[in-house]
C-alpha cells in the first residue's frame, strides 16, 4: 500500500507562486509515474501535470502550460508542482497520484492512477 501526503497549499494573491509537494511512503515512488490533478467546487477532477518514472518526460495541461511545472526527486520519494502566475481560476483542491505499476511514459487519465493523496487546498484571490 502507498500513502501520499501533499503539502504546500495555501492562500495567495493572483500573480503569486506556490510549490506543492507530494511525498510517498509505504513504497518508494521512484520508478512509478506520478501526476497532479485538481478539483474546483462543483467541477470534476481534472488533469494538471504528469511525470514519468525518471522525471525525463513531463506533460502539463494546456490551461497551465507556461505557468506550472512538475518535477520529482526519487531519492526523497517526492514530486513537486511549481505554480507561477497563479490565477483565481486555479483555485481548487490539488491531488497527487501514483500508478500501481512501473510502466513507461506519463499518464493523464484519472483512471490510470491507483493511489491518491488527501489533497491540499490552493486559493488564489483577486
Amino acid at each position: 500500500q502507498v500513502q501520499l501526503v501533499e503539502s504546500g497549499g495555501g492562500l495567495v494573491q493572483a500573480g503569486g507562486s506556490l510549490r506543492l509537494s507530494c511525498t510517498a511512503s509505504g513504497r518508494t515512488s521512484g520508478g512509478y509515474p506520478m501526476g497532479w490533478f485538481r478539483q474546483a467546487p462543483g467541477k470534476e477532477r481534472e488533469f494538471v501535470a504528469a511525470i514519468n518514472w525518471s522525471g525525463g518526460w513531463t506533460h502539463v495541461a494546456d490551461t497551465v502550460k507556461g505557468r506550472f511545472a512538475i518535477a520529482r526527486d526519487n531519492v526523497k520519494n517526492t514530486v513537486y508542482l511549481q505554480m507561477n502566475s497563479l490565477k483565481p481560476e486555479d483555485t481548487a483542491v490539488y491531488y497527487c497520484a501514483v500508478r500501481r505499476d512501473d510502466s513507461a511514459g506519463y499518464y493523464t487519465g484519472i483512471d490510470e492512477y491507483a493511489y491518491w493523496g488527501q489533497g491540499t487546498q490552493v486559493t488564489v484571490s483577486e
